[in-house]
């Protein structure tokens, strides 16, 4: 069965912490990155500190630390794809894109909508932590790639839609800071655990109306699948991260067919305008104060990463 930790700030000085039954044993760490935490929770798992606190006596902090290289996948939920217009049966490629490091947040805190940004929008997603290096010298293959993850954990991959798409800038777009809110928390996997993947149950609501709801077993391409293409091509070092995708749901929505092929008649600056017009009617676009919760765990909790719940406020600088 998967442990779970966290990360947090008391009294201005920063730990990791063991978290079983809505208490957080302090580990005494100190500020470990999360690759320093992977090695050091390998060397001593057991807790010698008597000491507890529940977690409103914390300010929780993300698992995942700056600098990492953040690797993200698009279009990956079956049902995404159905949504957005495409088949996911002639998907004949994995989307690989980045996020800044910068980005990253605290789950439970706000998410700032720049004063710029007028299409705000959220995608819950499971996220991977590699615990071994990967390289040219690695022998990644379907059978062994789960032996690269370290740790499960809850991502929300926040995106500026108009910046991402008329921009062309899905770098920029999905990185401007607390746009990757991470954890609560950092699930180290056991045994068997990576197995019960595609149990999780993925679950966001926003201001307490369920946008998104779908399993891991939807995934088009499966994490192993997806760590052997990506050690073709790219070095992973522990402490990296892996997010998945998003299941349907979004604010953002497709134009239809009709729409797309008259706005492929007008010029690349008309057609935007229309498409920003058009979306900006959409209301599950996130504004100021609105409230996001998710969830991602398994039905017997044998896997289960916490709650994250975000604010969203103005950028008033």
């Amino acid at each position: 069965m998967a442990k779970n930790y966290i990360r947090y700030e008391k009294n201005n000085k920063i730990d990791w912490g063991f978290y079983k039954d809505g208490s957080v044993t302090p580990l005494g760490f100190g500020d470990l990155s999360t690759k320093e935490f992977l090695e050091a929770i390998q060397k001593n798992s057991k807790t010698k500190i008597e000491t507890k606190y529940t977690l409103d006596r914390l300010s929780i902090l993300s698992p995942i630390t700056a600098p990492c290289q953040i690797v993200c996948q698009g279009a990956n939920y079956r049902q995404h794809l159905i949504e957005s217009g495409l088949n996911p049966d002639d998907k004949t490629y994995n989307m690989f894109f980045t996020k800044s490091d910068a980005s990253l947040s605290s789950p439970l805190g706000n998410v700032i909508k720049p004063k710029h940004v007028k299409l705000l929008d959220y995608e819950i997603e499971l996220g991977l932590v590699f615990g071994k290096r990967i390289d040219s010298n690695s022998n990644v293959t379907l059978g062994n790639a789960s032996q690269f993850v370290a740790a499960f954990f809850m991502a929300n991959d926040i995106s500026a839609r108009d910046i991402q798409l008329p921009q062309l800038q899905w770098y920029k777009g999905k990185s401007y800071r607390t746009f990757l809110p991470a954890g609560p928390m950092l699930a180290i996997l056991e045994p068997g655990d990576f197995e019960l993947l595609e149990n999780l149950e993925l679950t966001l609501l926003v201001n307490d109306e369920i946008r998104q709801h779908d399993t891991a077993s939807n995934l088009v391409y499966k994490p192993a699948e997806t760590i052997l293409e990506l050690s073709k091509f790219c070095n992973i070092n522990p402490g990296d991260i892996l997010i998945t995708g998003t299941p349907s749901g979004c604010a953002l929505k497709a134009p239809g067919k009709l729409i797309q092929k008259i706005g492929g008649l007008l010029s690349e600056k008309k057609k935007w305008e229309l498409f920003i017009k058009g979306q900006s009617k959409r209301k599950e676009y996130l504004q100021p104060k609105d409230r996001i919760r998710s969830s991602i765990r398994t039905a017997d909790r044998r896997i289960d990463l916490g709650d994250q719940i975000l604010n969203v406020v103005q950028d008033l600088t």
